[in-house]
């Protein structure tokens, strides 16, 4: 059994879940932000996981197109991006700030904090069960090694 199929899983979830986490901190930080270094308003952020291959095969084309060999072959891989979301700017009534609008209203960036919280816990929990099944596919291929010098 070839066990670099599943660290690549493994590593190509953690990455995702990474990108992912960084993504909601970037955000969190920038909840308050009026304006950036460049001049222009902050936009959220958001991490897109997408498969290169968009040609989707069901598990039985899978093992259909292994053929004899019964190898399985490694599915395509997630590669994360990080895009700017569409979202509408926060309105806030503070007639003193120096970024108000005529009407007194700042406009912050639309970042909901409870949703990027919750965005990272949930990607923090992932990153966690890819750890655990990269150890697990470790211990197996240690385990088979003792097993096979054994004999």
């Amino acid at each position: 059994m070839d066990y670099t199929q599943a660290f690549a899983i493994s590593a190509a979830g953690m990455t995702v879940e990474r990108t992912r986490v960084d993504v909601a901190t970037i955000n969190l930080a920038n909840a308050n932000t009026v304006q950036g270094a460049d001049g222009n308003a902050y936009r959220p952020l958001r991490a897109i996981a997408r498969v290169a291959n968009s040609a989707t095969a069901s598990f039985s084309d899978l093992v259909d197109a292994s053929g004899d060999g019964g190898q399985v072959s490694l599915p395509a891989l997630p590669a994360v991006s990080v895009e700017a979301a569409d979202v509408a700017p926060r309105l806030v009534y503070e007639p003193g700030h120096p970024f108000a609008n005529t009407k007194g209203f700042v406009s912050y960036p639309g970042v909901d904090t409870a949703v990027e919280m919750v965005t990272m816990m949930s990607a923090t929990r992932a990153y966690e069960a890819n750890v655990a099944a990269m150890n697990a596919a470790k211990t197996m291929a240690l385990k088979a090694l003792d097993i096979g010098g054994a004999t």
